[in-house]
């Protein structure tokens, strides 16, 4: 037996999605659980693959950044039970392979295998559509759909009182960018920060960045609408790069010292090169951003190993899922981090490609899809 469901496929670059009658088994096979979606967000990875950026298989349910809750489980789950509110990740883990159990899940075997080529653990699709092709699913997701089959490990128990629309972000925006600061950059009290990109992961750097204590947080964009979001959000300080000169101011802000730690969080060469020459000796520059297929930087290594500066990438914000997505519904719940302000405009399916318009146009932080 399948389910019916509607969802947004994507068939070609530079296309509108179409939302469409798709199925997928009513049953979870054995390891896997079937989730209804109640809230799926719109994240700019998602634009990556619109606008041609990222080469992906066809049809593809798009969509990464989910929230629902478990319909039933496969033979062989035990940490979930129907009926329970959940996160889905997007980095499932093996729980077997050496990174899961040296504490690095999100660099799993199993993810890079299947999971990056947005495919079941088993190497396979789950949902088929009216015309019976096999449609893959974003990331293994696919959250632009009522209902998706995932591993166990691909589905996160939280508290039910947390309100599906502010959990889904969780599942990509919240962790990649407060990751990016707690777990990947280690930001401590005594830092100066700054975070370049004031989008969903930026605007997450920063209340990272806040939580930890640093002792300066410095915020650039080139949209003064975006550093006024900036503020709330935890920065002290904001650049405008787009009339100011982004270097010297700051050289300014820090006595000429330059800062500790640099969060790139848009993914464009300019902006990780930036991170790069502002750093304090022994800073640490850390790329959260995701760029477009076949970006390539230029660094000086005499200048990285002569002041020991470091460049890092960071992955979902080097987190553990199965730890940290209720971790931050804790601190959501307990007012330590505002998820309410990343949420500016809730939709339903059928508007989904409005909601890239408005990104491309710089519109909002998140626009959040209801089901």
């Amino acid at each position: 037996m399948t389910i019916e469901f509607d969802a947004a496929v994507f068939r070609a670059p530079d296309a509108p999605l179409t939302v469409e009658r798709v199925s997928l088994p009513d049953t979870p096979p054995p390891g896997e659980v079937l989730v209804r979606l109640k809230a799926s967000g719109v994240c700019h990875s998602d634009l990556h693959v619109l606008v041609g950026e990222w080469e992906v298989p066809a049809p593809m349910i798009l969509g990464h950044e989910g929230a629902g809750i478990v319909e039933s489980v496969g033979e062989g789950v035990t940490t979930l039970a129907e009926g329970d509110h959940v996160v889905l990740s997007w980095t499932p883990s093996c729980r077997r392979c050496r990174y899961c159990v040296s504490g690095r899940p999100v660099l799993c075997d199993m993810v890079s295998r299947h999971s990056a080529n947005h495919l079941s653990f088993d190497g396979r699709t789950r949902v088929t559509a009216a015309d019976d092709r096999d449609v893959h699913s974003f990331a293994g997701l696919g959250t632009f759909g009522q209902y998706t089959l995932v591993p166990e490990s691909g589905a996160i128990a939280i508290r039910d009182d947390a309100p599906f629309e502010q959990a889904a972000l969780i599942g990509c925006a919240v962790t990649t960018g407060v990751g990016a600061a707690v777990n990947t950059a280690k930001i401590r009290p005594s830092d100066t920060v700054l975070v370049l990109g004031c989008g969903g992961v930026g605007l997450n750097a920063i209340q990272g960045a806040r939580l930890v204590g640093a002792r300066r947080i410095i915020a650039a964009d080139l949209s003064d609408r975006k550093l006024e979001q900036a503020r709330v959000f935890g920065a002290t300080d904001v650049i405008n790069s787009a009339r100011e000169d982004f270097e010297d101011r700051v050289s300014q802000l820090t006595g000429g010292r330059g800062v500790e730690v640099a969060i790139e969080a848009i993914g464009l060469l300019r902006t990780i090169e930036s991170a790069y020459a502002v750093l304090a000796r022994g800073g640490r520059a850390v790329v959260a951003g995701q760029v477009a297929d076949g970006v390539r930087v230029s660094i000086d290594p005499f200048v990285l190993s002569d002041q020991e500066l470091s460049l890092v990438g960071s992955n979902y914000g080097s987190s553990k899922p199965a730890v940290d997505f209720p971790l931050l519904v804790e601190h959501y719940l307990n007012h330590r981090i505002d998820l309410d302000s990343l949420v500016t405009r809730v939709i339903g399916l059928a508007d989904v490609d409005e909601a890239f318009d408005e990104m491309k146009r710089g519109v909002g932080i998140r626009t959040v899809i209801k089901y």
